[in-house]
Protein backbone atom coordinates (compact mmCIF):
# COMPACT_ATOMS: atom_id res chain seq x y z
CA UNK A 1 0.00 0.00 0.00
CA UNK A 2 1.01 3.61 -0.55
CA UNK A 3 0.18 6.77 1.39
CA UNK A 4 0.18 10.47 0.60
CA UNK A 5 -0.18 13.29 3.13
CA UNK A 6 -1.13 16.65 1.68
CA UNK A 7 -0.46 19.49 4.13
CA UNK A 8 -1.97 22.94 3.67
CA UNK A 9 -0.80 25.98 5.68
CA UNK A 10 -0.74 29.69 5.29
CA UNK A 11 -2.72 32.15 3.25
CA UNK A 12 -6.26 31.08 2.38
CA UNK A 13 -6.08 27.70 4.12
CA UNK A 14 -8.91 28.32 6.59
CA UNK A 15 -11.15 29.35 3.70
CA UNK A 16 -10.12 26.26 1.71
CA UNK A 17 -11.03 23.92 4.58
CA UNK A 18 -14.32 25.77 5.14
CA UNK A 19 -15.04 25.25 1.44
CA UNK A 20 -14.14 21.56 1.56
CA UNK A 21 -16.42 21.09 4.57
CA UNK A 22 -19.24 22.83 2.70
CA UNK A 23 -18.67 20.53 -0.31
CA UNK A 24 -18.27 17.32 1.73
CA UNK A 25 -21.17 15.72 -0.16
CA UNK A 26 -19.16 16.22 -3.38
CA UNK A 27 -15.73 15.41 -1.93
CA UNK A 28 -16.68 12.01 -0.50
CA UNK A 29 -17.90 10.36 -3.73
CA UNK A 30 -15.08 12.02 -5.67
CA UNK A 31 -12.51 10.37 -3.40
CA UNK A 32 -14.39 7.06 -3.21
CA UNK A 33 -14.23 6.86 -7.02
CA UNK A 34 -10.42 6.60 -6.93
CA UNK A 35 -9.50 3.06 -7.94
CA UNK A 36 -7.59 1.31 -5.18
CA UNK A 37 -8.61 3.75 -2.42
CA UNK A 38 -8.20 2.21 1.04
CA UNK A 39 -8.92 5.28 3.19
CA UNK A 40 -9.15 9.07 3.07
CA UNK A 41 -9.10 11.53 5.97
CA UNK A 42 -9.32 15.33 5.91
CA UNK A 43 -8.51 17.19 9.14
CA UNK A 44 -8.04 20.73 10.40
CA UNK A 45 -4.84 21.41 12.32
CA UNK A 46 -3.61 24.71 13.69
CA UNK A 47 -3.72 27.39 11.01
CA UNK A 48 -4.24 24.84 8.25
CA UNK A 49 -4.98 21.20 7.79
CA UNK A 50 -4.03 18.01 6.05
CA UNK A 51 -5.37 14.99 4.25
CA UNK A 52 -4.16 11.41 4.48
CA UNK A 53 -4.92 9.09 1.58
CA UNK A 54 -4.02 5.41 1.55
CA UNK A 55 -4.27 3.47 -1.71
CA UNK A 56 -3.31 0.01 -2.87
CA UNK A 57 -0.75 1.41 -5.35
CA UNK A 58 0.93 4.56 -6.68
CA UNK A 59 -1.65 4.91 -9.46
CA UNK A 60 -4.31 5.62 -6.83
CA UNK A 61 -2.02 8.03 -4.98
CA UNK A 62 -1.30 9.99 -8.18
CA UNK A 63 -5.04 10.10 -8.97
CA UNK A 64 -5.80 11.38 -5.45
CA UNK A 65 -3.28 14.23 -5.79
CA UNK A 66 -4.73 15.17 -9.19
CA UNK A 67 -8.26 14.99 -7.78
CA UNK A 68 -7.32 17.35 -4.93
CA UNK A 69 -5.69 19.83 -7.34
CA UNK A 70 -8.67 19.68 -9.69
CA UNK A 71 -11.12 20.28 -6.82
CA UNK A 72 -9.19 23.37 -5.68
CA UNK A 73 -9.02 24.67 -9.26
CA UNK A 74 -12.78 24.08 -9.74
CA UNK A 75 -13.79 25.55 -6.35
CA UNK A 76 -11.27 28.26 -5.54
CA UNK A 77 -11.74 29.84 -2.10
CA UNK A 78 -12.14 33.60 -1.87
CA UNK A 79 -8.41 33.96 -1.25
CA UNK A 80 -5.43 32.37 -2.95
CA UNK A 81 -4.17 29.30 -1.13
CA UNK A 82 -0.53 28.58 -0.44
CA UNK A 83 0.69 25.50 -2.28
CA UNK A 84 0.11 22.12 -0.70
CA UNK A 85 3.08 20.19 0.64
CA UNK A 86 3.08 16.54 -0.41
CA UNK A 87 4.71 13.68 1.52
CA UNK A 88 4.33 10.20 0.08
CA UNK A 89 5.66 6.75 0.82
CA UNK A 90 5.04 3.07 1.34
CA UNK A 91 2.83 1.95 4.21
CA UNK A 92 4.56 -0.13 6.86
CA UNK A 93 1.57 -0.63 9.16
CA UNK A 94 -2.08 0.25 8.58
CA UNK A 95 -4.45 -0.44 11.49
CA UNK A 96 -8.18 0.09 11.30
CA UNK A 97 -11.12 -1.18 13.30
Amino acid sequence: MQVVIRTYRGKGTKELFDLMAAYEAEVQPMMRAIEGLVSYTLARAGDGGFSVTVCRDNRGIKKSVKTARDFIAKHPPDRNVAAMHISAGSVITHIHT
